[in-house]
């Protein structure tokens, strides 16, 4: 009862700071960001400190390595959260933008302007960049949050948390516009706040946002599993297809838009698949690969079915060959997680059937699936990677946290002239106005 007492009371402040901070001018969010930029730089020892300590912690618990890599928290990855936030600061404000202006009738027009959501609940693993990028985007958006962290990066979220706040406040953004959450009843208690949270966005497994989904009336904008493809075409460059393949897999496999499973047609099986063993090899890579495969790759293990809808988040990919094009977008289709999957082609009108074929947030041709990123995409950064099809779909950066409203300015028009045809609407499109 304490917990659901406790986030019941955050919730209202964030659902009451989220008003004011709609109303809140551009320029005052944008210099909130660079306050932030500047106090993550100026509390990186206790910032470091932090992180220390649950890095500790989570080696004595024997945390698996994947994990941990994403818990550890290093002067290059806090170089890389302030070029985030200052990225961030340099993009349009997203907020009271005119995306469509329409005259109904003579004096009558109607505007549609881009708005925040809201208050948003975001439950994120144990990432604890992932606190930085969410509580900025969310910022810039004109939303008020509720975050919550993994348990082992407790320790270095509240130092996060503490620095953003304290400089967010500072630029004089309304308190109560973000609050840190910790524990596993937190979150539970949030799923019943549908009258002061506005959207929760889960970045878990399909179980756990599913699960979400099923406990709430919420709006849930999931952000599964990453079981990403990359299909090499017969028509593919060689080399260039085990330069991708290992970026692919190998850059940061404890990340989501790493490659699980490795699609190679037939046709260029006995070129690619030695040379793609022996890059594999030196990168430490385990391969497991269907008996078609297995031949060409010397100490890869033989595949399972269960391979096929594998997320590993390891140094492991799982190598299928296939036939045509048709039975690798089936596959991708079947098996994938809608998130980011890749095409190395020479052919281009295969290269265009396989992008219009997968049902994919994000796809690809002739590159590395580890684009799929916020930041990346010059969207700032990202609260996560939608893989449902209502509202955003791929990376949500500040677009995916708007929405919009309906504004119509009359001159005392009523509708009964309308209603009995002695008025009629001219519906004339007008150029979109700037944001007041």
């Amino acid at each position: 009862m304490a917990a659901m007492d406790n986030v019941a009371t955050l919730a209202r402040a964030a659902h009451a700071a989220a008003g004011k901070l709609s109303g809140t001018p551009g320029p005052v969010r944008d210099e909130a960001l660079r306050a932030m930029a500047l106090a993550l730089r100026e509390d990186a020892a206790a910032i470091f400190a932090a992180n220390a300590e649950d890095v500790a912690a989570a080696r004595a618990e024997s945390l698996a390595a994947p994990l941990l890599s994403r818990l550890s928290l290093d002067e290059k990855k806090l170089d890389g959260l302030i070029e985030g936030l200052l990225a961030l600061l340099a993009l349009p404000d997203p907020v009271g933008r005119e995306t469509l202006r329409t005259e109904l009738a003579p004096g009558l027009v109607l505007s549609r302007k881009t708005c925040p959501i809201g208050t948003i609940g975001v439950v994120f693993e144990s990432r604890p960049d992932a606190l930085v990028q969410i509580s900025s985007l969310c910022l810039k958006s004109g939303n008020a949050c509720l975050l919550k962290g993994g348990r082992e990066a407790l320790r270095t979220n509240r130092a996060l948390f503490a620095s953003l706040s304290r400089a967010a406040a500072s630029a004089g953004i309304p308190d109560g516009w973000a609050a840190l959450l910790e524990s596993r009843e937190d979150v539970s208690a949030m799923l019943s706040l549908d009258r002061d949270i506005d959207l929760l966005i889960p970045r878990g497994s399909n179980e756990f946002v599913r699960r979400m989904q099923e406990s709430t009336r919420i709006p849930v904008m999931g952000h599964s599993s990453g079981i990403c493809h990359l299909y090499v075409d017969a028509s593919a460059d060689v080399a260039m297809a085990v330069r991708i393949a290992v970026d692919a897999k190998t850059q940061a496999p404890a990340t989501c838009n790493s490659i699980e499973t490795l699609l190679v047609h037939r046709g260029i099986a006995a070129n690619f698949l030695p040379a793609l063993a022996r890059a594999m090899s030196e990168k430490g890579v385990e391969l497991r690969a269907d008996a078609a495969a297995l031949p060409f790759l010397p100490g890869a293990a033989p595949a399972t079915e269960a391979d096929w809808d594998a997320e590993y988040l390891a140094p492991v990919l799982a190598v299928k060959t296939v036939s045509s094009l048709d039975e690798a977008v089936a596959h991708v289709n079947a098996h994938g997680s809608h998130h980011t999957d890749a095409i190395v082609a020479r052919d281009e009108a295969v290269a265009s059937r396989f992008l219009s074929g997968v049902d994919s947030a994000d796809a690809f041709w002739n590159c590395s699936t580890r684009f799929a990123d916020g930041f990346r995409f010059g969207l700032g950064a990202e609260v996560g990677i939608s893989t449902g099809k209502l509202h955003a779909r791929g990376p949500v950066g500040l677009e995916g946290l708007t929405t919009y409203r309906w504004l119509l300015r009359g001159t005392g028009q009523t509708v009964a002239p309308f209603a009995e045809g002695t008025m009629r609407f001219t519906h004339r499109p007008l150029p979109p106005q700037g944001a007041e």
